[in-house]
């Protein structure tokens, strides 16, 4: 499967928001992950740090509190992926948890590939797969966007039945 990239699918006002917002971290080695960790510490969460990240078409992995929003840790740009990644809280930090989950860019879960090679890239140990994978979908009776829990694929605001197939091009 090709990579695909993600355009921003979020609110506007979001985007707009997040204009000028300091871009996320790119995180290009073990030592860059460190740094991040450590200037990051009070953000941490019962033993785990949290962050939003993005990986750009760059290849990169890009880092930002988990409090930030996607959009402003990848500049307003397209990515190959993004959702939420937990490290663990030693001085060596690894990847405990990673997801897709990101209602900015709605990626989808194929879009491991391009955060496993931005991960390997940077010399990180990570999980094989997706923690949790989530899949998006957005309406096409009211155009909202939607989280697909339990294989339910219909709108939780209008009740239309939602495409089975990715559907944010």
């Amino acid at each position: 499967m090709a990579t695909r990239i993600y355009d921003y699918v979020g609110p506007e006002h979001v985007r707009t928001s997040a204009r000028g917002s300091a871009p996320g971290t790119v995180i290009r080695s073990p030592e860059d992950l460190v740094h991040w960790c450590q200037a990051h510490r009070a953000e941490r969460e019962n033993d785990l740090l949290p962050a939003t990240f993005v990986v750009r078409r760059d290849g990169y992995l890009y880092l930002a509190s988990r409090r930030s929003e996607h959009v402003a840790c990848a500049s307003g740009d397209a990515v190959l992926g993004a959702g939420e990644i937990f490290f663990s809280s030693d001085d060596t930090p690894r990847v405990v948890a990673v997801s897709n989950l990101s209602t900015g860019y709605c990626p989808e879960p194929e879009c491991w590939p391009a955060i496993r090679d931005a991960l390997e890239g940077a010399g990180i140990p990570h999980p094989r797969e997706f923690s949790s994978a989530f899949i998006f979908r957005r309406c096409p009776n009211c155009f909202e966007r939607n989280l697909i829990k339990d294989d339910v694929f219909v709108c939780d605001i209008c009740d239309t039945a939602l495409p089975r197939t990715w559907n944010f091009a």
